[in-house]
């Protein structure tokens, strides 16, 4: 499995507190299949530098003269898009997913669906390809709305432990997944138990061994190499198994 959704960058954000926690997060990813790992750290749309800020390479610097050999580091960032994105930003590689033309954004909760759409669009006309992180956290997601902006050029990056929880927002994930619109999971870690692996197990236990290897593998492999995605087929969800899949994946705790 590939996850390019990340808070591992030790210090930087709210994330993870130190090298030895992401270390030990690191561990524990290879132990369940992880084979690359996205560090991908909060930025701000209207506070984008350059370059790295120092203190990012200095955590990288770190973490990497510790990290495990498995799972591979790439770098990143997660974009809050407090304001649109500035033309200067197609060029900079550093804000984007392992370099590529892919970029992590996310939104507040309460953010209107147009102002999704409109920032979407600015964002691939710059060059570049958003990637929506954890939509379904976002009120006005819906598998309309999800549909326009996969329309525009984006990709929907579904949260893994989300398709376990019953809330609206579980349900939105779930949704998402079962009508195609998701085109990769991954973890949000932010230095705790929260892996992929989850997620991969609920596609599975809903016979969904091809959506889990184009979500977890496929799609993120895609990903790094710059290439387009792949559609992801719908998924019929049986409701009754996601309780009883959550209650098995919180015994294991």
């Amino acid at each position: 499995m590939i996850d390019l959704h990340s808070h591992l960058l030790p210090g930087v954000d709210d994330g993870s507190r130190s090298v030895a926690q992401s270390v030990g997060v690191l561990r524990t990813m290879a132990e369940v299949g992880l084979t690359d790992v996205c560090l991908t750290p909060h930025f701000r749309a209207g506070q984008i530098t350059e370059v790295p800020p120092p203190a990012h390479e200095t955590a990288f610097a770190a973490l990497t003269a510790e990290a495990p050999p498995q799972p591979k580091l790439h770098r990143g960032a997660e974009v809050m898009m407090d304001r649109p994105l500035a033309g200067s930003a197609a060029g900079l590689r550093h804000i984007t997913l392992a370099g590529t033309r892919y970029i992590l954004v996310e939104f507040p909760r309460m953010v209107a669906g147009d102002t999704v759409a409109n920032a979407l669009g600015r964002i691939v006309d710059l060059g570049l390809i958003p990637i929506v992180a954890h939509p379904e956290r976002y009120s006005c997601c819906s598998p309309a709305a999800a549909s326009r902006w996969r329309e525009l050029g984006a990709g929907m990056q579904v949260d893994a432990n989300t398709l376990l929880a019953p809330q609206t927002r579980g349900q939105r994930a779930r949704a998402l997944v079962a009508q195609g619109l998701a085109d990769i999971l991954a973890g949000d870690n932010h230095g705790d138990d929260r892996t992929m692996a989850a997620g991969r197990r609920f596609l599975l236990e809903q016979g969904g061994e091809e959506q889990a290897e184009l979500l977890t593998v496929l799609n993120p492999a895609a990903i790094l190499r710059d290439e387009p995605l792949a559609p992801v087929p719908p998924l019929q969800i049986r409701t009754s198994l996601v309780q009883r899949i959550r209650e098995l994946f919180e015994d294991e705790r």
